[in-house]
């Protein structure tokens, strides 16, 4: 069993930048995502085990940025926030480095972190 634990979410105004940090129990691929509600979970970003691959969703490319810096933490940078990026946000470990876009890629889920951007 894969303990996650993201943290950094808050109340923002549009337009401000947000730091989310995801710390794993163990080294897995991880990714995040996020739901607003009544739709969807959304893939945003994701990174492969090792670091080296990191793939972003077209809905936020150009905004929010993935990093890991260390072997178990690792961050979605948020820049630019909008009232539409207002959701909770998720990160989730998988156990391979395929089909990270996708949700059932993932074996384990955080309890997640509100977002809001509000002015």
């Amino acid at each position: 069993q894969v303990h996650l634990e993201e943290s950094g979410g808050g109340l923002v105004q549009p337009g401000d930048s947000l730091r989310l940090s995801c710390v794993a129990s163990e080294r897995y691929a991880v990714g995040w995502f996020r739901q607003a509600p009544g739709k969807e979970r959304e893939f945003l970003a994701a990174i492969t085990y090792s670091g080296a691959n990191k793939y972003h969703g077209n809905s936020v490319k150009g905004r929010f940025t993935i990093s890991r810096d260390t072997a178990r933490t690792v961050y979605l940078h948020m820049n630019s926030l909008k009232p539409e990026d207002t959701a909770i946000y998720y990160c989730a470990a998988a156990p391979s480095n395929r089909n990270l876009d996708t949700t059932w890629a993932y074996e384990y889920w955080g309890q997640g972190t509100q977002v809001t951007v509000s002015s």
